[in-house]
């Protein structure tokens, strides 16, 4: 396309401390979060007549590390396609040519908040178990992409008001260094595994442990293991789970085997004493969810020894999970991820920045906006509508999906009503200005 004509196409505004030049298709940008990565605002999209998320990354190629964690998220957003992961829109640059390659702004679906506000609401077990569920099944459809997420946390899982649930980001590559012994890093740890912290192997059911963690946080109000560092982590969770095995701490290298030695025994506790019912809600009628189911299923997800844990298959077949499983959701096919090396590469600065110009490309983009050959999320039949504000315990807040069969709806903009003891965290409705966006 003709420069001149291109730049026209473009118009900047500041955005607290950056300035952001975008596509005149995108509209009444407000920012909504900003973190490591880069800044987000919601915007209003003419040719798709949506709302979305404008993502600016920050500073992509600073050094060899951002740029191949640009190329790695770019590259998994355009082959992903389910309903449970963000979906990629667009992608484009404002900038002519490679040469003067230097901003990467990913468009995204816009959902209200993520669930570190959800986790602060009181929930019944329609709501508990079908975002768990759905966790569950986006964690599933990375798997079969040869994705091990590693680093699942509250404040990249995004839900909207209708209760859908979607994951925002791939995680660790698998190049990404990490052990109890290596330098600490700012980085959320709360919910990873006893196997990343322990620089051990790792299988797919470490992203289980963090699904556990999460869980336990909705139950309790609270992160189950807060460590300060990667040290203090294991401690913590030693000292509520109990020491490990003899069998598990021989599978430790010997420098982290003697210091886990070291650490003073601990008997820990059972989960009817780290979970007691008074943190449940009451049993669900609509689809007999019990707090018995539920704090089974933790039990099964919390074990320090991986190869004990439960395996995400096995967490869909759970009671306490599987009212809501359907064959579409849970078995859709695998993304197609055309690079075989995407986290083995190794490139300078300037040849990240060539691969992520050729996937940039702005003139690949379709008419309609859409990432090429990327299809808007599928299986939009199977979400739940949205609700007007009601108490859980009415019965038709939930839609049905099949015959006896209900999916809670209205998540987000209702005061949920709760008729049993906790009395922890307020039962309140989120502020409204949760739901004009991603809390990012």
């Amino acid at each position: 396309m003709n420069r001149n004509k291109r730049e026209k196409e473009f118009y900047s505004l500041d955005v607290g401390d950056s300035t952001f030049t975008v596509l005149k298709r995108y509209q009444n940008l407000r920012p909504i979060g900003s973190g490591a990565q880069g800044i987000v605002c919601s915007a209003y999209d003419h040719n798709l007549e949506r709302n979305v998320a404008i993502k600016k990354l920050s500073r992509p190629f600073q050094n060899q590390t951002h740029a191949k964690r640009a190329y790695r998220e770019l590259v998994l957003m355009k082959c992903v396609n389910h309903k449970n992961i963000i979906g990629l829109l667009n992608v484009f640059t404002p900038q002519k040519t490679q040469e003067e390659f230097q901003d990467v702004y990913l468009v995204m679906e816009l959902m209200d908040a993520n669930l570190c506000q959800v986790i602060q609401m009181e929930l019944d077990h329609e709501r508990l178990s079908y975002l768990l569920y759905q966790m569950l099944c986006g964690i599933k459809h990375l798997h079969a992409a040869g994705i091990i997420h590693r680093d699942l946390k509250p404040s990249n899982i995004v839900v909207k008001s209708d209760c859908t649930l979607k994951i925002l980001d791939f995680g660790l590559a698998r190049t990404a260094a990490t052990g109890l012994l290596m330098t600490p890093y700012v980085v959320t740890r709360y919910y990873r595994a006893p196997e990343v912290i322990l620089g051990m192997g790792y299988q797919a059911n470490v992203d289980v442990w963090s699904i556990g963690c999460i869980m336990a946080e909705m139950v309790r109000g609270s992160v189950l293991f807060p460590g300060t560092d990667h040290i203090d982590q294991w401690n913590k969770v030693i000292e509520q789970l109990g020491t490990p095995s003899q069998e598990f701490l021989m599978k430790l290298n010997q420098s982290v085997r003697t210091y886990v030695e070291n650490r003073p025994r601990y008997a820990g506790y059972s989960f009817e004493k780290l979970f007691p019912d008074v943190l449940f809600p009451a049993d669900s009628e609509h689809n007999k969810l019990k707090a018995s189911q539920a704090r089974d299923l933790l039990s099964k997800m919390l074990v320090i020894d991986a190869s004990k844990r439960i395996s995400v298959d096995e967490a869909l077949q759970h009671a306490y999970i599987n009212v809501w499983y359907d064959p579409i959701e849970v078995e859709a096919p695998p993304p197609l991820i055309t690079d075989k090396q995407l986290d083995e590469r190794e490139h300078t600065v300037e040849e990240w920045k060539e691969l992520i110009y050729k996937e940039v490309d702005w003139e690949e983009r379709t008419k309609n906006g859409l990432i090429r050959g990327h299809q808007p999320p599928q299986h939009q039949h199977h979400q739940p509508p949205s609700a007007s504000a009601a108490g859980v315990s009415d019965p038709t807040l939930s839609a049905p999906c099949w015959p006896g069969r209900y999916r809670p709806t209205g998540l987000l903009q209702m005061t949920i009503n709760n008729n049993n003891n906790r009395t922890q965290r307020q039962q309140t409705q989120l502020p409204s200005y949760f739901l004009s966006g991603v809390r990012w």
